[in-house]
């Protein structure tokens, strides 16, 4: 156990782990100690330099000072106050200017600073910045004018095991730029808008076409929302992070103006059928000692795709074929559904809420689009993060937690296997329920694979059905998913079956998230999605009644079922 010491702040005692920050300490106990560039999560480097306090007569910075036994700290002197508020006005003080909500006083994370500490950008003067702004693909951009140099994103985006962004210039004139280096790519997981304080980089907006299809009487607008989203919107309103809000989004969609209410999850049972179904076939032939590409990867993670395609192409043919949730459900709405309920599918608008900034630039991939009755579809016309939702949920005075409950149109139905989704472990549980009954006609007999969940970057486990056993792991961060491809690559370790996903915790833990992402945060969220699962009748995919109905419905369309089931891959140069 570590030793506890006892340090008095403002002259009140309080318990400390010895080691720990006066910072860490103070927010523990909600001390009110500005701060901008500490994460919990990431190094501490000190950079925004506001977090700073007194300790024997000299002013420091509470991230890095650490408590010991008898330690006094004072947090509210005059010259302390004095000293955060002319350090953030430095910081702050390109961005305002180049800033246009915080010229026009619109909600901006750094507008919203400097009314809470009483600082006014016209109290400094400090050239404006004519910097491009750096599109991420479809997914993020970042606008370096508006950078307070705090090495969020960068440590972010290192820390994940990428290397893209950086810091260039020096002191006042040091602005957010990308590596040149042709070997170096982004992978649109949106890790560092996610840890962003001032919306300098953030996910590329698609709430004004949205804003826009909800007011256009033509259209049918239809939502779907991901598992991950009903487990962490809740934190956008106060509530606790895990608390499952999804019958309370339901009903505000309704209120925002949304024809029909559907579900990614249920998509994710279709992924789960798809992909479990090729990972039978290919398990079938290693068994049956024919040549066959192994392991098999999940692909359903775009930012992890971009990861395989651009820095480990010859991993390509690992990849299932099998398209991603939202695409998958995206598809069945505009075909299955339309015809079902005699709808134009043209005049369908598919919005998916997502945790992810990455499924903005899937969305938009050429590759995904198909013909039906004559028109040219995409699967899903935009993507709302978490964050954009919540957004425009409070744009339009919609109070979430205090809403009434309400339920899913009936296509939205999904199992328990769809909820767990969003958890890192939970598409490959999800895929090991349904391979199971593909190979032996007997259900698992247990159906949580502990072995499978929780934060750990790399969990690998053997999982037995009937007389096989196969070899699994479960990867998370692209730092993460090197280490396992190298690991194959030289041949130390053999597997059956892997997941990957580009973001801590899976996509629960994604670039669209409300800020406040943590790994303590993410695992209470992690905590909710199975809770959900633990509470269904249906756990199984491949028992989901409306998802055997749509594979019904393309039983004789086996043309139709190329176009909207799969989907191929291909080596990505920078930037693609």
């Amino acid at each position: 156990m570590p030793k506890t010491v006892t340090i008095y702040i403002d002259d009140k005692p309080y318990q400390a782990e010895e080691g720990q920050s006066v910072l860490q300490l103070a927010l523990a106990n909600k001390l009110d100690i500005p701060h901008l560039c500490y994460h919990e999560d990431l190094k501490i480097e000190a950079n925004c330099r506001l977090c700073l306090v007194e300790h024997e007569n000299k002013v420091t910075t509470s991230c890095t000072l650490k408590a010991s036994e008898g330690m006094k700290i004072n947090t509210k002197s005059n010259e302390l106050v004095e000293m955060r508020q002319e350090n953030l006005k430095l910081l702050l003080a390109s961005h305002t200017k180049n800033c246009p909500k915080c010229q026009k006083q619109l909600p901006c994370p750094a507008f919203a600073l400097m009314q809470k500490y009483g600082v006014t950008s016209e109290e400094y003067e400090r050239k404006m910045l004519d910097l491009a702004i750096h599109k991420m693909g479809g997914a993020a951009e970042f606008d370096p004018n508006l950078c307070v140099r705090c090495g969020r994103c960068v440590n972010s985006c290192a820390d994940i095991g990428i290397n893209f962004l950086k810091l260039e210039g020096v002191s006042s004139n040091s602005h957010l730029a990308y590596s040149e280096n042709p070997k170096v790519d982004c992978i649109y997981c949106g890790q560092c808008t996610v840890h962003c304080p001032v919306n300098a980089i953030r996910e590329q907006s698609h709430l004004e076409k949205v804003e826009a299809a909800l007011i256009d009487q033509d259209k049918i607008l239809i939502a779907q929302m991901a598992p991950s989203v009903r487990a962490s919107i809740g934190e956008e309103f106060g509530q606790e992070p895990g608390l499952n809000l999804e019958k309370k989004m339901f009903t505000a969609f309704r209120q925002l103006g949304f024809k029909k209410i559907f579900d990614v999850n249920m998509g994710a049972d279709i992924t789960t059928v798809v992909e479990a179904k090729e990972l039978s076939d290919r398990l079938r032939k290693k068994f049956a000692g024919e040549e066959v590409v192994l392991p098999m990867f999940t692909a359903c993670c775009p930012g992890w795709v971009k990861f395989v395609e651009f820095y480990y192409p010859d991993f390509i043919p690992n990849l299932t074929t099998a398209r991603s949730p939202h695409i998958h459900s995206g598809a069945a709405y505009k075909t299955w559904w339309a015809e079902k309920a005699g709808v134009d599918p043209s005049k369908i608008v598919m919005v998916s809420i997502m945790p992810c900034t990455s499924k903005k630039y899937e969305s938009e991939m050429e590759k995904l689009s198909f013909e039906f009755q004559g028109h040219k579809l995409k699967p899903v016309d935009y993507v709302l993060t978490t964050r954009e939702m919540a957004a425009l949920l409070k744009k339009n005075k919609i109070d979430l937690p205090n809403l009434a409950d309400s339920e899913a149109d009936l296509e939205g139905e999904y199992s328990g296997a769809g909820a767990i989704y969003g958890a890192s472990g939970g598409v490959m549980e999800s895929a090991l329920r349904s391979a199971a009954y593909m190979l032996t006609g007997q259900e698992l007999p247990k159906l949580e694979l502990e072995e499978v969940r929780g934060m750990k970057g790399i969990k690998r486990a053997t999982i037995k059905i009937g007389d096989k056993e196969i070899k699994v792991a479960v990867v998370a961060t692209a730092r993460n998913a090197r280490n396992v491809l190298e690991e194959i690559k030289h041949g130390k370790e053999t597997y059956d079956y892997i997941e990957f996903m580009a973001c801590p915790g899976g996509c629960i833990g994604g670039g669209g998230q409300p800020l406040t992402s943590t790994a303590a945060i993410i695992k209470k969220r992690i905590a909710g999605l199975y809770s959900i699962d633990a509470k269904k009748t249906v756990r199984r995919a491949h028992e989901n009644k409306i998802v055997q109905e749509f594979f019904s419905y393309l039983a004789d369309k086996p043309s139709l079922a190329s176009k909207i089931l799969y989907t191929s891959f291909s080596e990505k140069n920078k930037f693609e």
